[in-house]
């Protein structure tokens, strides 16, 4: 049913606010939150970190979507729905060998972007404006499972290798790593990638997340608002490292390389990706995880990473005192990714394939809300007005 909404614009005084709005509260949310301070995080009322260690994707993403985790028999219902949506509309499947061939070595998260607006064509999607709770969740449920389909068939597509077709029978993350190699994965490589996708499917107002959210208070259907956040997340400062904190790893080579990489870097305020965070003043409890299960792995890329985490924070007190500056998600998570078979180009876009679940449970939140984002800029170029010349 269509909502109806009325609300008055009151009348509102501008207010400075710090640059990329740090700090600043646009709005309330009962998804989850991130407490930088202590190095915590939470999806709704349980820890993050404790639900990657002892639930699957499926769980976690009924908790986002319908606000509670399911007991065995609603969770396999859950599961069980939406992996019969993971295939893909005819005209959809059609499209996307040109799409893989127009975006070339931008690679699968720029043509998901396409992907996602036909798919929502293709699907009907409609402006969450104009329709109810339980159309607006039908259509975030069809668009996250589709999203693993859409970015392997396209990585395949893109190698001149044919999308292999989803499966029912597999968990989100089996299937993903299934569809993306055509083989069925090792169940602790796969258990490890699980555990990687639900430690990021949320984490507070990050940029895409806030872009899904400013474009779900215009009223815009489900499929320009994950356009918008896949847009948002493509940028290097926010979805693109975990690649490049493994390029790190391999600039600097050996261990006899560390200290002289390190200082010459930090000596000439150069960003070391993989290490540091907007909110984070202390460990980032999803770096601790995924370390602790790439060491489970083991093997010489995990003790180099561990040995360049602790020589980069040496190094950072005794250069920069008083700045603490600890490994970010990216780092391990493009260990462990390296680990389990992911090639780097599909870093990113697994990082999608996770986020989306939490961009989904952001949108049905902000729909709910009347009011659009529509913040306001301070002017600073030539003082008006000035006549217009005329022309010639």
């Amino acid at each position: 049913m269509p909502n109806n909404r009325a609300a008055t614009a009151p009348s509102i005084t501008p207010v400075d606010v710090p640059r990329g709005l740090s700090g600043v509260v646009v709005t309330d949310t009962a998804l989850g939150d991130v407490r930088g301070r202590e190095g915590f995080y939470h999806y709704r009322q349980y820890s993050a970190v404790e639900l990657a260690q002892t639930r699957g994707f499926e769980d976690v993403w009924h908790l986002l979507v319908h606000g509670e985790l399911p007991d065995a028999a609603r969770g396999a219902a859950f599961a069980a729905r939406t992996a019969a949506l993971r295939g893909l509309p005819d005209e959809v499947r059609a499209a996307l060998p040109a799409i893989a061939a127009a975006t070339g070595p931008s690679g699968p998260l720029a043509g998901l972007r396409t992907a996602l607006s036909l798919l929502g064509a293709s699907l009907g999607f409609r402006p969450v404006y104009d329709i109810d709770v339980d159309r607006r969740r039908a259509d975030t449920l069809a668009a996250c499972a589709a999203v693993p389909t859409l970015l392997t068939a396209l990585y395949r597509l893109g190698r001149g290798l044919e999308p292999v077709e989803p499966r029912d029978d597999l968990p989100y993350a089996a299937n993903y790593l299934y569809m993306l190699t055509g083989s069925e994965p090792d169940p602790a490589r796969a258990r490890a990638v699980e555990q990687y996708l639900i430690s990021t499917i949320d984490h507070g107002f990050n940029a895409s997340t806030f872009t899904a959210r400013v474009i779900a208070s215009t009223g815009a259907d489900v499929a320009a608002c994950l356009v918008g956040a896949v847009g948002a997340l493509s940028g290097p400062l926010h979805g693109g490292a975990p690649s490049r904190a493994l390029d790190t790893l391999d600039a600097i080579g050996t261990s006899d390389r560390i200290d002289s990489w390190i200082r010459e870097r930090v000596l000439a305020g150069d960003r070391i990706m993989g290490f540091g965070h907007a909110v984070y003043r202390t460990e980032d409890p999803r770096s601790r995880m995924l370390r602790g299960i790439a060491q489970q792995f083991g093997g010489s890329l995990v003790a180099f990473a561990v040995e360049v985490e602790h020589r980069v924070e040496a190094i950072l007190a005794e250069l920069k005192p008083g700045r603490e500056l600890h490994t970010n998600v990216e780092f391990y998570a493009g260990v462990v990714m390296e680990l389990c078979g992911l090639p780097r180009e599909m870093f990113t876009p697994t990082f999608a394939a996770a986020r989306v679940v939490g961009w989904s449970a952001n949108i049905l939140e902000q729909a709910e809300d009347p009011k659009i984002i529509r913040p306001a800029a301070r002017y600073v170029g030539p003082v008006p007005p000035v006549a217009v010349p005329v022309a010639g």
